[in-house]
């Protein structure tokens, strides 16, 4: 009776987990909206991309860099993705350029780094 117990529950624990991913929409526009979109409204700042909630998906999945050779956001891989390596710091040891994100502020927590780096383990997908 037990085990049966124990197994129901990690059940419903997988599935919570897995119903809990992360969403662009509720997790990660926000994000740029209060840190990232007031450098980079318009598009025509450095970096030359747009952040702000309607425009900042369509701006970062699979659309290259214009600082280094990789995409802004390649789903599924968080370590080829620049948008990481920009906010990691490790963007110049990948050929890009400039200087970490955000600009002149303190760099994101690990916390917050992470939850943009399941985002874009989890397919970055525009939900």
């Amino acid at each position: 009776m037990r085990l049966g117990l124990l197994f129901v529950v990690a059940i419903v624990s997988s599935s919570q987990l897995l119903a809990e991913s992360t969403s662009f929409s509720r997790d990660i526009a926000p994000l740029f909206r209060n840190v990232c979109a007031s450098c980079h409204l318009t598009g025509k700042e450095a970096g030359e991309i747009a952040l702000y909630p309607q425009v900042a998906w369509s701006n970062l999945v699979n659309v290259p860099s214009r600082q280094s050779s990789h995409m802004r956001v390649k789903p599924g891989d968080a370590d080829n993705s620049y948008l990481m390596l920009k906010l990691d710091g490790t963007h110049l040891d990948a050929g890009g350029s400039g200087t970490r994100m955000p600009f002149n502020g303190t760099p994101l927590s690990e916390e917050v780094r992470a939850q943009i780096r399941a985002w874009i383990e989890e397919g970055a997908k525009d939900n």
